[in-house]
């Protein structure tokens, strides 16, 4: 069933027009090779050189302006380079929902900088990989264009062919990738039809092939380069952690003000109190309303002890430090919702790693008893290699959004350790959320 709706996806659509549009800027690159000799052929046309006589006259003028022409698309190549490949780019982002990352940008104009410019000519040599990329795009999208063509003959066969019984006609023809069928009857016409179904199931997979090689020249030679990129990804999580930083030393001032700071200060008021109805000598002129007072004491100790207690765990649970499996164990138990743990670890990741693994499967575990509707609910942690996988999967309803402020908040932070993220929840369910972390910070 997959294999027949795949044609008629507009994901399909988009690849055929992404193809069409890959075998067209294919064309016209081939189509440059000729305009160094036409605009010398010009440039003496309108210089009159080409009237005169005799041939040796018409060299030494044709030897001095080639090369000018030669050394304007060299400067012009790399600039033209950029401008392609922003366009395919943008292409890749709207068709295939691919984004791949601009280079820096060119930091001067001059000559010298527009020549050597590395990310210009990368683009330069995407362009040229795109003539043979191109072939594999075009036959996918050919098969597809024509496949739905030849899909429809016996459709309008009935009303373009129905002339009186004897009148001889000639064939039509139909465009095949093995050649022309033609037909001079409507049952020829399924004959057709048939080929044309099998151009259009195989047209997807056929054009998913060279859109993935494309998007994969595309990242390697239009995007920046592997040490520009990792530059930014490290400027970019260096900002998510001093935001995160600072966003935590808010949360602790205001757990601490608005919690353990209000309750230590009736504490003290409540303590104060009762020192004045118990007297400074002599018998307690008060003595049941100074009791009263040392028993809300006691408690406002106790809510403000839970309250240090709620804050520390918040920063450091005491729980990791007994292990993440066990850690993780104590947290399925308090759960609304049944969750099965699975914990395959031979040795323990870094402790930064094991803090931001618990808070991840914490935040996990409560959206989805918040949201889900999930019966049951999966835990897992397995490291391979050098990689630490969590795993959270529910039974739920699905729907959840990956770009929702909770797990697009998430993700922002997990990404502060080079973690990434990847959620599969389709509506109805269910719902799946792996976070890969190193295991070493």
């Amino acid at each position: 069933m997959t294999a027949l709706r795949a044609p008629f996806t507009i994901m399909a659509v988009r690849q055929a027009v992404f193809c069409v549009v890959g075998v067209v800027s294919a064309a016209a690159l081939l189509s440059v090779p000729a305009i160094v000799p036409a605009v010398g052929v010009l440039i003496l046309w309108a210089t009159g050189a080409l009237s005169r006589q005799p041939a040796p006259a018409v060299a030494p003028v044709f030897l001095v302006l080639f090369p000018l022409t030669v050394a304007l698309l060299v400067v012009l190549a790399a600039p033209l380079g950029r401008v392609m490949g922003a366009v395919h780019r943008s292409l890749a982002d709207r068709l295939l929902d691919v984004q791949v990352d601009a280079p820096p940008p060119r930091l001067s104009k001059r000559v010298g900088a527009v020549v050597s410019d590395g990310p210009g000519w990368r683009a330069v040599g995407y362009g040229l990989l795109k003539v043979p990329l191109a072939i594999l795009e075009g036959y996918g999208a050919f098969c597809y264009v024509f496949g739905l063509v030849n899909l429809s003959y016996p459709v309008w066969w009935p009303l373009f062919r129905n002339h009186p019984t004897g009148t001889r006609l000639g064939p039509v023809w139909a465009l095949t990738p093995f050649g022309t069928i033609g037909t001079r009857t409507f049952a020829g016409t399924f004959l057709i039809a048939a080929a044309g179904l099998a151009m259009l199931l195989a047209a997807p997979w056929l054009m998913r092939a060279g859109t993935t090689l494309d998007v994969a020249a595309m990242r390697r030679l239009l995007g920046p380069r592997r040490l520009a990129e990792r530059v930014r990804e490290l400027q970019v999580s260096r900002a998510r952690a001093i935001d995160d930083a600072a966003a935590m030393m808010r949360r602790l001032e205001r757990d601490l003000h608005d919690g353990a700071q209000i309750r230590l200060a009736t504490l003290a008021m409540n303590l104060g109190m009762a020192t004045e109805k118990l007297g400074v000598d002599g018998p307690p002129p008060d003595l049941a309303q100074a009791r009263e007072l040392v028993a809300l004491a006691h408690r406002g100790a106790k809510d403000a002890l839970a309250d240090l207690r709620d804050l520390v765990r918040g920063i450091h649970p005491p729980v990791l430090d007994n292990g993440l499996g066990d850690a993780l164990a104590t947290l399925a138990t308090s759960s609304a919702i049944p969750v099965a743990v699975t914990v395959e670890l031979p040795d323990r990741p870094a402790p930064a790693i094991e803090t931001i693994a618990y808070f991840c499967a914490s935040e996990l575990l409560a959206n989805a008893a918040k949201h889900s509707r999930a019966t049951r609910i999966g835990l897992g942690v397995v490291r391979s290699g050098a990689y630490l996988m969590v795993t959270v999967e529910d039974d739920g309803i699905g729907g959840a959004n990956p770009g929702g402020p909770g797990l697009s908040g998430l993700a922002r932070r997990i990404a502060v350790a080079d973690g990434r993220m990847r959620v599969h929840s389709p509506t109805g369910g269910p719902t799946r959320v792996e976070i890969t972390l190193p295991t070493q910070v």
